[in-house]
């Protein structure tokens, strides 16, 4: 396992690139997506992934009770201001849940909500893994959907 601060720099190479991006399209454009069933927005694809960091370091790392809206994450819409106040609020707290990290133990709460987090959800190190994972995966779903957006060619659409 990587040192917390190491972890962190990579968490903040991602998540800065995705609020840059989002900042860069504006409060139009960060809303749209390209035209093409099951692509997200840029406000979606950052809102989900400040799902994703409360869910495995809040949840698994730090056993924080949280309350998340999966469902709702893929519905997100409004200020980017807002949003990267909340991103920047996440990354801190991000760095809290990770102050009582132990890599090699179990999940402080359960987090096996089905199969698939089997692997990624036995020891609170493969969690964070599975959530920079996300992070870096999201990262890079949201540079090409920015590319898209920012197409002189793109058929641009609302999320929803």
């Amino acid at each position: 396992m990587i040192s917390v601060e190491d972890y962190l720099f990579f968490v903040d190479d991602a998540l800065d690139a995705m609020i840059t991006m989002v900042e860069e399209l504006g409060e139009v454009k960060a809303d749209l997506r390209p035209d093409v069933p099951g692509t997200n927005t840029p406000f979606v694809i950052l809102t989900h992934c400040l799902g994703v960091m409360e869910f495995w370091a809040g949840l698994a790392v730090a056993g924080r009770r949280i309350e998340r809206d999966r469902k709702a994450e893929f519905r997100a819409s409004g200020s980017v201001a807002e949003l990267v106040v909340r991103a920047r609020q996440a990354r801190v707290k991000l760095a809290q849940d990770l102050s009582v990290l132990e890599p090699f133990a179990p999940p402080r709460m359960d987090v096996k909500a089905n199969a698939s987090q089997a692997t990624h959800g036995r020891t609170q190190g493969g969690a964070l893994l599975h959530l920079y994972e996300e992070l870096a995966q999201h990262r890079g779903q949201m540079e090409g959907c920015r590319d898209v957006l920012l197409a002189p060619w793109a058929r641009l659409v609302p999320q929803g």
